[in-house]
């Protein structure tokens, strides 16, 4: 399973060609992809009326979405960012590591284009799509 970051599908449906939407525009019929319901509340959040939010929704909801979160993957997600920091290496973004750490314990891949998934990779074995 792909799962497709926030970044790409932002970036799909404002139409911008980059090699992660191209990527993306290719397998869609093609590949298991999948987001989680962190993925799907940041996308909704950034939408400016509901007409939009409810037709982008549907449009997602064609896809797998994945309960991202428990207590057990809450406390995996804070070991992960320590054991970043220890390494130098500092996430932006809490939600980063929710998905990153989802991906690294469900043996997922990431279609991402956010510079902070590459530390997971790079250190912690997260599987990253590269076009």
């Amino acid at each position: 399973m792909v799962i497709v970051d926030t970044t790409v599908w932002i970036d799909y449906f404002h139409g911008r060609d980059n090699p992660e939407t191209d990527w993306l525009e290719s397998r869609l019929d093609h590949d298991r992809l999948g987001l989680t319901t962190l993925i799907l509340s940041e996308i909704l959040q950034g939408l400016s009326d509901e007409k939009t939010a409810k037709l982008v929704e549907a449009d997602l909801r064609q896809f797998q979405i994945f309960e991202a979160s428990s207590i057990s993957h809450a406390v995996q997600s804070a070991k992960n960012y320590r054991a970043l920091r220890r390494r130098g290496k500092t996430v932006r973004r809490s939600i980063d590591v929710f998905i990153a750490t989802f991906c690294i314990e469900g043996q997922h891949s990431l279609l991402h284009r956010d510079r902070d998934f590459d530390a997971f990779e790079e250190l912690l074995g997260l599987s990253v799509v590269h076009p």
